[in-house]
């Protein structure tokens, strides 16, 4: 157990963390619990076979609400969208009520600026409105460059004092649907408003481990009883930021600020279907001659995944292509616990991209093979509509 120190931000959660023995660690500027007292290990297990709940309240939930909606749904949905849709990728005007988008921030160059998540509420009330949920160690940036866009059109409404709470697992849905059972109703990529004890929580079906499970944005008056609930459920577990680290991993999702930054584009990180098809066709977003361009030629890099045989090939480690020659880096790379054996996410040449190339991580100085593989390395359990 450890207590967080005077310089780091807490959520709403901290002391119930510090309660159940966590291991409070720095990360994104917050105090937040990278393992409980099962350990990386068994908390990856658990999450894969059962359910487990995570404490996300570091990340950046916030809304853009137009400032003088005119009253028409539709087109106070298309003049919200004509604000973000210049910083993003993604297609959000053409977005279905109630569903959420994965995007890109962008800059001028076709960086990845952010990733981030984007949701059309669904009543007609909430048109002219968006749910935008950003990265911890980036919001400030994205909060910043969203309100100077918004200037004078919409504000910028921070959601993120209240806390953010992931349940992943199989027995997830059961376990969240015992307590809201409006959530049932949700498949992969939708959210909705539901009621809950005199307050109002944010409720989407998704999340960054591969599993099915589910978002919960709750009202800080509520976030310490609603966990306890939870974790009433014999089929939850608290989970650190460890596991999840690892539970992302296998799932081939990248980690902004490891395997994106603003040097990597769309097209390097293998992330083409974030670029909608009504943008693509437009390349009315930054970058796009760049992105243009590599999706023409080809870039000059790619994200892959590999299995390495050996010690784990850490984040920066090198791979060196067939004659020898250092040809990319891992970007994210640890054991996976449900394969039983190390894998990592590298940038390479698009010509050593193929699964099955045989490639090396030099690991500690020593050469150990690493195959290119088919991302994601675990399969994913969304549960999408039938």
């Amino acid at each position: 157990m450890s207590l967080p120190t005077a310089d780091l931000k807490t959520t709403p959660l901290t002391e119930a963390h510090v309660a159940l023995g966590a291991r409070m660690v720095p990360f994104g500027g917050y105090s937040m619990p990278v393992q409980y007292s099962d350990g990386v290990l068994k908390e990856h297990l658990w999450t894969r076979e059962h359910a487990g709940a995570f404490d996300v309240s570091h990340m950046g939930p916030a809304y853009l609400n137009l400032t003088s909606p005119a009253g028409d749904p539709e087109a106070d949905h298309a003049a919200i969208c004509a604000i973000l849709e210049p910083l993003i990728s993604g297609d959000i005007r053409g977005l279905g009520r109630g569903r959420l988008r994965y995007t890109l921030l962008l800059n001028d160059d076709g960086g990845i600026v952010d990733d981030l998540m984007v949701g059309r509420p669904i009543r007609d009330q909430g048109q002219g409105s968006l749910q935008i949920i950003v990265n911890a160690g980036t919001k400030e940036g994205d909060f910043a460059r969203i309100a100077a866009a918004a200037e004078g059109k919409a504000t910028l409404e921070r959601a993120d004092d209240r806390a953010l709470i992931a349940v992943q697992g199989p027995a997830a849905a059961a376990a969240v649907t015992a307590i809201l059972p409006e959530a049932a109703g949700l498949s992969f990529m939708e959210f909705r408003r539901i009621q809950y004890e005199g307050g109002s929580l944010s409720v989407s079906r998704s999340g960054y481990t591969g599993e099915d499970g589910f978002e919960i944005l709750v009202p800080r008056r509520l976030a310490t009883a609603f966990w306890d609930r939870l974790l009433a459920d014999a089929r939850v577990r608290p989970i650190g930021l460890g596991a999840r680290d690892s539970l992302r991993l296998e799932a081939g999702l990248p980690l902004y600020g490891h395997d994106l930054d603003e040097t990597v584009s769309p097209v390097e990180a293998d992330l083409g279907f974030a670029l909608s098809k009504r943008r693509r066709k437009a390349m009315d977003f930054l970058g796009a001659a760049r992105i243009a361009r590599e999706l023409e030629a080809g870039p000059a890099r790619v994200r892959v995944g590999l299995k390495v045989e050996g010690a784990p090939a850490r984040e920066g480690a090198e791979i060196a292509g067939p004659g020898g020659a250092v040809v990319g880096r891992v970007t994210s790379g640890g054991f996976s616990p449900s394969l039983g054996h190390p894998v990592a996410m590298a940038f390479i040449p698009p010509a050593l991209a193929a699964p099955g190339t045989q490639l090396s991580a030099l690991v500690r100085g020593k050469a150990q093979a690493a195959e290119v593989v088919t991302l994601p390395f675990v399969p994913h359990r969304y549960v999408r509509p039938a």
